[in-house]
């Protein structure tokens, strides 16, 4: 326990609580910028197993905030040099590494054998994807977003509302670190947080942090925090699903166009651009599925939708 004690002094862990840390199973989905704090300070805590889901490499252009990595590993996959790195640094945390991100296929089966979600793909459609599954499994879910020099990080489900009860609107753009840039500090401090709120529902500290969200405003140095815990779920959900839970008789629309994706989800799915949806009729009795890129234009085609009395809807994100 050498390793622990300056955690185990603490009443809130002692070895009680350490025992616990060792004990829990926590699935890490992303591997960039935030985890590469959080994973070190959740292997360093204790945690005894971390499951983590990445598909990408490592790239130059991602090293100002995805400390974790080295130039060494550049064009490696991120799953793989995390796991190594975690091991240098506590080789009694057992890393799984996933060579992918979860899809909505298999979320389910993915996530029944953890205690813990942490989001930190930072993008809303496995934002949703997550937290849905997290409702129905019971699960809590620890999740973060961070653009330019600002983000926040909030604790879901688990008993908490769901991301959707707080953030029932998609966002108003797509943008992400990769279109619009991001600060290496800013996203270290919100993984950090991130962090602390995983361990505190692993060591069931009072007050919850399912349930809240903390703010972080670099460029005006303003910081806020508030709880959620009687916001609403809403209704009529608009789910994400993937290429394998397409249905024969699913009416499936792709918004983009065929410069834009050549080839489409589905060999019978119809290119409509987004434009024309309101002026679109739609089958009554066949699911709808919206088809693009991130997700976005398929759930504001979806909304257009839904205000003409269509729900049997579903949004497929083509490049998660």
């Amino acid at each position: 326990m050498d390793r622990y004690q300056r955690q185990t002094m603490l009443p809130e862990v002692g070895d009680v609580g350490q025992q616990r840390l060792a004990q829990a199973r926590v699935a890490v989905i992303g591997a960039g910028g935030l985890s590469a704090t959080l994973l070190p300070l959740l292997a360093g805590a204790g945690v005894g197993t971390l499951h983590i889901y990445d598909g990408d490499r490592v790239a130059l252009h991602n090293l100002h905030r995805q400390t974790l990595f080295g130039m060494q590993d550049i064009g490696a996959l991120k799953v793989h040099c995390a796991q190594q790195a975690l091991a240098r640094l506590n080789p009694d945390c057992r890393v799984e590494a996933h060579t992918a991100m979860l899809t909505a296929s298999g979320v389910d089966r993915a996530l029944e054998q953890v205690d813990l979600v942490i989001d930190a793909a930072d993008n809303f459609a496995t934002t949703w994807l997550l937290s849905d599954a997290c409702q129905r499994l019971a699960l809590p879910l620890i999740s973060a977003s961070v653009l330019g020099r600002q983000g926040y990080v909030g604790g879901f489900c688990g008993g908490a509302p769901g991301y959707r009860a707080l953030f029932p609107q998609l966002p108003s753009t797509a943008a992400n670190c990769n279109t619009a840039g991001v600060m290496g500090p800013a996203v270290a401090a919100l993984g950090a947080i991130q962090a602390q709120m995983a361990l505190s529902v692993l060591l069931a500290h009072q007050p919850s942090p399912l349930g809240s969200v903390t703010q972080c405003d670099f460029s005006r140095w303003h910081f806020n925090s508030f709880r959620f815990d009687g916001a609403e779920e809403p209704v009529n959900l608009l789910p994400f699903i993937d290429r394998q839970l397409l249905c024969d008789d699913d009416c499936v629309v792709d918004l983009r166009s065929s410069s834009e994706a050549p080839h489409s989800v589905s060999a019978h799915a119809q290119r409509i651009p987004p434009a024309d949806i309101a002026g679109w009729q739609p089958p009554a009795d066949r699911r709808i599925v919206l088809v693009c890129a991130s997700g976005l234009r398929a759930g504001q085609a979806a909304q257009q939708l839904q205000q003409r009395g269509l729900f049997r809807l579903a949004l497929l994100a083509a490049n998660y």
